[in-house]
């Protein structure tokens, strides 16, 4: 199906299977991947949308192929990144050196929405902030490879590609049995040995755990439901916690049992109503205090935000230089912090060559892709930039690499990027791979499942 000068080389089984398949086949397989999601209930909620508020995520079956040498060099680069930022947290929180060392404008951290002040001087458990990792990667040649944005509050996604392994090999058991693909499926094992390494210590039992949700009407209940199954721990909400005697206790059948790690998929302001947002029904009334006290540890930890805040994203390498003394494996796009008057000039004049972002936006929302924009688009945004220039930042569009794909008249390429996920507790844990996201319409650079994006199995092939 696809020229011979088109295959790279871990691809190569891959494509004499593919050479070996009907289109009509696949597009079969495809349909009874989806009725497969749709009986596990795999679905995300769209928000602000009126019809069909919950939908099920695209699933491609053609598999995203690395090989293990590829793999290695992202683990190095990922590794030494998520060291360097929770270095960071931890430094912004406490001494504050690396702005002493002038290495990133004071202003941009003390006054950044993330930044948390209440965070000061908080000693979590092994020192470490962010525990979850969602590192965001595109590929742009054989050897390119660029991290687009670093997610340290509650990414989401590790479900989706738990499934999407799931489903492949129930569908292609032969082409795993040819494939000598590296597991991803103890995911939540190693989850649940992080989350108990960062337990508070001094505990002369086993950790009790739970996973915090907002509720079944979050975009990513599906997985908070899943990871605690998955993991053999509790599913709660804010009203099933409660504060006694300095310490978080849950509420069961059997009377109040402490809490040791809280797993929380809820966004900082809604932790604590004593503290933070006053209306705020997700959390727990003093569980912050609780939290500062040393008596339960929140994974992620409040504030770790800071660290992925896109005004702060053009800073990593000098965060990884400065904590690491080494230069960054894994570069960043080159960004410009509109901020800068120099920045924002070159950015107003070509427009039409860069995507521009929200400091603070998400899933593909608020951000403008020059080269797809109308001109009274890019219009429309050059007010907005000059309105509020420290609200955005510009990146030039980069000529991602793409995969094969199956949409409605065969295989074709379509642009992806990767989601590895890290954990970091008293080791790291990086799963193989990670969650393969692709842009299914035919030239589209966005890869959100809010915006039309689907998903793959990402399979990294072991020596």
């Amino acid at each position: 199906m696809w020229g011979a000068g088109d295959i790279r080389q871990p691809y190569s089984l891959f494509n004499s299977w593919l050479d070996d398949q009907s289109v009509d086949g696949l597009q079969g397989k495809r349909r009874h991947a989806e009725e497969l999601f749709r009986r596990m209930g795999i679905t995300f909620a769209v928000y602000g949308v009126e019809e069909a508020t919950e939908r099920l995520i695209p699933f491609d079956i053609v598999p995203r192929i690395l090989s293990a040498p590829e793999w290695r060099r992202l683990a190095a680069g990922i590794e030494q990144r998520v060291r360097a930022l929770n270095a960071f947290v931890y430094d912004i929180y406490h001494r504050q050196e690396i702005l002493r060392a002038g290495r990133i404008p004071k202003e941009l951290v003390i006054q950044n929405e993330a930044f948390m002040p209440e965070m000061i001087g908080v000693e979590p458990a092994r020192r470490i902030y962010a525990h979850v990792i969602g590192v965001d990667i595109v590929r742009t040649g054989e050897n390119e490879f660029f991290v687009l944005e670093d997610n340290l509050r509650t990414p989401s996604g590790v479900s989706y590609m738990l499934e999407n392994r799931e489903t492949m090999m129930h569908l292609f058991p032969d082409l795993f049995a040819s494939h000598r693909v590296a597991p991803v499926e103890d995911y939540p094992h190693k989850l649940r040995q992080t989350l108990v390494s960062v337990a508070p210590p001094g505990l002369d039992r086993e950790p009790t755990i739970v996973v915090l949700t907002p509720g079944i009407h979050n975009s990513a209940y599906f997985e908070h439901s899943f990871l605690a199954d998955q993991m053999g721990v509790e599913l709660v909400e804010g009203q099933d916690l409660e504060v006694a005697d300095g310490y978080l206790y849950m509420k069961t059948t059997q009377g109040l049992e402490q809490i040791d790690v809280v797993y929380r998929r809820i966004d900082d302001p809604f932790l604590d109503p004593l503290v933070f947002r006053p209306d705020s029904l997700l959390g727990a009334a003093g569980l912050f205090e609780v939290y500062r006290a040393g008596n339960v540890t929140l994974v992620n930890a409040p504030g770790a935000g800071i660290a992925d805040d896109k005004a702060i994203y053009a800073y990593v390498p000098d965060i990884v230089e400065f904590y690491t003394g080494a230069r960054p494996i894994l570069n960043n796009v080159p960004t410009y912090d509109c901020r800068r008057p120099d920045d924002l000039a070159y950015v107003l004049e070509h427009l039409k060559d860069l995507v521009v972002k929200e400091v603070h936006g998400s899933g593909g929302y608020g951000m403008l892709i020059g080269p797809a924009a109308s001109k009274a688009e890019r219009e429309a945004f050059a007010a907005k930039l000059k309105a509020r220039p420290a609200n955005y930042i510009a990146q030039p569009t980069l000529a991602l690499s793409t995969c094969p794909t199956l949409v409605e008249g065969g295989v074709a390429p379509r642009h992806v990027d990767l989601r590895p996920f890290v954990l970091v507790g008293d080791e790291i844990r990086l799963t193989p791979g990670g969650l393969t996201r692709v842009a299914l319409p035919d030239g589209s650079l966005v890869v959100n499942s809010s915006q039309g994006g689907g998903t793959k199995d990402t399979w990294v092939l072991r020596d």
